[in-house]
């Protein structure tokens, strides 16, 4: 009898932890990168929807890999590099490389992106030379971003500055 009851007691916590791992697949099927930002209270539309893959490291360092460098727009145009990194914390990317803004006619680099409290309906971009508060709402949804081959950014991007100021053509 008592083998018996044995048993069923392993067969259960088999089944249990069959029915576990077979779950398990799924969910981490399910979880994107735009998942990942709405759960550290950022907006899924900060990325685009062109990512090939993430890694965040256990110390919360992002690293975000895209089809390749793209272009697309939010409030103005944004450049992402085909590697994007950023300290994710709650509410914010900190340290951001691999993304620029364009701000009147040049290309500046995007530090941070900050969002302190969700109510207010703002996100703040860090790009180097200003602090700039743009409407949440842009940010909803990832947006489509036009990828380029390094030769038809270079049509885009004429050269570098050692600030990480980038100057556009015209």
């Amino acid at each position: 009898m008592a083998i018996f009851i044995l048993n069923i007691k392993n067969t259960v916590l088999l089944i249990s932890l069959l029915l576990f791992l077979s779950l398990e697949p799924e969910l981490s099927l399910s979880s994107s990168i735009h998942d990942l930002l709405r759960s550290k209270g950022l907006p899924a539309g900060l990325l685009p929807k062109e990512v090939k893959s993430y890694t965040l490291s256990e110390d919360g360092l992002l690293e975000v890999v895209l089809e390749g460098p793209c272009l697309t727009k939010y409030e103005n145009r944004v450049l992402f590099d085909s590697v994007i990194r950023a300290n994710l914390s709650y509410g914010s990317l900190i340290g951001v490389v691999g993304l620029s803004q364009e701000e009147l006619f040049l290309w500046l680099p995007v530090k941070d992106i900050i969002v302190y409290d969700p109510k207010s309906g703002l996100i703040l971009f860090d790009i180097v030379v200003a602090h700039k508060e743009l409407s949440l709402s842009l940010f909803e949804d990832p947006p489509d971003c036009e990828c380029k081959s390094q030769g038809e950014l270079q049509n885009h991007v004429i050269r570098k500055e050692k600030e990480g100021f980038v100057e556009t053509q015209r």
